[in-house]
């Protein structure tokens, strides 16, 4: 009920405009009223009832950062607030960049979106119960490759400035193979590859490696020199310790008072290991809304952003569609592309509506565990969008509903 309620504050705002100083009631007056200090109000609210400790956020409009602002403590034990500069764990968000790694290497002609993966990779990747039927890049892309489970491992973190031997390589290949001495049949769906979409990360680390054995560099290594650097995003690593830690968000899980975590890193950190703020990450929307260049950097070509952006093999299992490395919606008949994070500790979503162009980016030091979590990260995306737009029709009840579908994923995949 305390959902309900406030989502009713919401409506009360936008449908009964206030009293111009001759009396008129004019809705234009109305949303010139609803100032920063309301939608501050509104924001602190919410996260207050979700239990989120930090929020940053950022709105992109006319190919430009037209808002961006902190919220809330992302360091509680030491009393840092939030700002537009600090710096999450943005979980698979990160999905966006190692897809735009290989993008970038397909148009160079280093690959073929469609080539068998057995072409890059040191041993045979084949799902067992499908042994003739070849997994391609682009399948790994739009996860329809029929790896149907992530590794454990995935859900265990480990300190962020901790160094793993072992991985990719003969790690992959042990967890990948029949006769591997990490192997579980269950990792592999009963369908073949190419008939339907299982979101599975362990497919975008098979994506790291590829890029790592193509371009003899570390993954890390190529995101810089070839998307951060470009970009100007010089708060962006997937390696903790090239940033300031000081700046970066405590995650937080919540039980009854906030239980601070470790700063960690996931194994598969191709899939969801980067740490940006909105900021920086606003660059990089900015060049994926416009056809793959920002403030005349060009990492993509607009042929390339357009494929990333097109459902790849369309499914009816999930509440959205998914390109080449970007999830995609349809929220009020109108589509929206992006990404989603979800881990422990944090949720993150970094979207832009493909009409107006108009995009949102927000982090939280806390993870999405329950429906009524759910329902208010949903409330501070229409929110954003609201103030974005100025158009109460972004706070309709038509569009919250749908934007809660939107983000039901977050419970259950990360």
């Amino acid at each position: 009920m305390r959902w309900f309620a406030i989502f009713v504050v919401f409506l009360l705002l936008i449908a009964f405009p206030f009293k111009s100083r001759d009396g008129a009631m004019n809705i234009k007056t109305a949303m010139e009223a609803v100032n920063e200090e309301i939608f501050d109000m509104l924001i602190t609210r919410v996260m207050k009832m979700a239990h989120m400790s930090a929020l940053s956020a950022a709105i992109i409009k006319d190919g430009k950062v037209a808002w961006a602002k902190g919220y809330g403590l992302y360091d509680r034990e030491r009393n840092k607030e939030a700002t537009e500069n600090t710096i999450y764990l943005v979980a698979s968000i990160s999905k966006t960049f190692t897809a735009t790694a290989i993008m970038q290497l397909y148009e160079k002609g280093l690959l073929d979106l469609d080539d068998d993966v057995n072409k890059y990779l040191p041993f045979s990747l084949r799902n067992p119960k499908h042994p003739d039927k070849p997994i391609t890049i682009r399948m790994l892309l739009a996860h329809q490759s029929s790896l149907a489970e992530d590794p454990p491992a995935f859900y265990c973190h480990f300190p962020g400035d901790l160094k793993i031997g072992g991985y990719p390589e003969p790690w992959l290949e042990e967890y990948l193979t029949p006769n591997g001495i990490h192997y579980k049949p269950q990792i592999w769906a009963d369908y073949e590859p190419g008939k339907e979409m299982s979101y599975a990360n362990i497919g975008y680390s098979i994506l790291g490696y590829i890029v790592e054995r193509i371009t003899n560099m570390t993954f890390e290594d190529y995101c810089q020199k070839y998307i951060f650097q470009p970009l100007g995003m010089k708060n962006t690593s997937f390696e903790l310790m090239k940033l300031n830690i000081s700046n970066i968000a405590v995650p937080y899980i919540y039980r009854g008072e906030y239980e601070p975590l470790l700063h960690y890193q996931i194994l598969d950190y191709p899939a969801g290991g980067l740490r940006t703020n909105v900021i920086d990450l606003a660059k990089f929307l900015i060049a994926h809304t416009y056809g793959g260049e920002y403030n005349g950097i060009r990492i993509l070509s607009p042929e390339s952003v357009e494929e990333m952006h097109k459902v790849q093999y369309p499914s009816h299992k999930y509440f959205f569609q998914y390109g080449l490395g970007f999830q995609i919606w349809n929220i009020g008949g109108e589509k929206y592309i992006g990404h989603t994070g979800g881990l422990y500790g944090v949720a993150t979503k970094m979207v832009y509506r493909e009409r107006d162009k108009v995009g949102i980016i927000f982090f939280t030091n806390k993870g999405v565990e329950k429906m009524n979590e759910v329902i208010a990260f949903s409330m501070i995306e229409r929110l954003l969008f609201w103030k974005a737009t100025h158009d109460k029709k972004e706070l309709s009840k038509e569009l919250m509903e749908a934007t809660v579908d939107a983000n039901k994923h977050l419970l259950f995949l990360q």
